[in-house]
């Protein structure tokens, strides 16, 4: 009898064993994979600005400095590999777009261009792709996190080579501006 709870004693120590180091492994594959989902929205956002550049570009060829910022922050977002770089790259291309539009205010005849505004609206969409994305990730990054650091799943993270990751911020110093609104 004594053999028997010993054995299932070892057992249930065993199966939850095994129940948390699977769970610290399918929290860190969900981190991985909604990385991934960024990138592909950021790559998708990447092929779209060529196209956009050079339908500004037949409207306001004098820009060339606001066209090379943005070629220029684009081919930095598609050489980042980590976290903190595909963010830092991410935040210097959405600033880079800003500007462009900005450009493309100033031209009425750009802004009634179908061309340009089915750009824009595609550019518009994969915006907010992107925006889920980072929040998916950030969300999964959370739940990683909070699994490797609390009781009793952070006995088991060093086990199954699974370590705190990096949230995705964007470095944006004009978002963190308060509008001024003037009536």
């Amino acid at each position: 009898m004594e053999i028997i709870i010993a054995l299932a004693v070892v057992g249930l120590l065993v199966l939850f064993f095994v129940a948390q180091y699977n769970r610290l492994i399918r929290l860190n594959i969900s981190v991985d994979e909604s990385f991934a989902q960024i990138e592909v929205q950021l790559k998708r956002r990447s092929d779209l600005i060529p196209n956009l550049v050079e339908t500004v570009k037949g409207y306001a060829a004098h820009e060339q400095g606001t066209f090379d910022a943005v070629v220029t922050a684009r081919a930095k977002a598609t050489t980042a590999s980590t976290v903190a770089d595909v963010a830092a790259a991410d935040g210097m291309l959405t600033q880079a777009l800003r500007g462009l539009l900005a450009v493309a205010e100033a031209y009425p005849d750009l802004k009634a261009s179908s061309n340009f505004l089915s750009l824009q609206e595609e550019l518009s969409t994969t915006e907010n792709k992107v925006a889920f994305s980072r929040q998916f990730y950030n969300d999964n990054v959370r739940n990683l996190n909070t699994a490797v650091k609390t009781i009793p799943t952070n006995f088991f993270a060093g086990f199954a080579k699974v370590t705190e990751r990096e949230f995705y911020e964007v470095e944006d110093p004009q978002d963190r501006n308060v509008p001024k609104v003037t009536f």
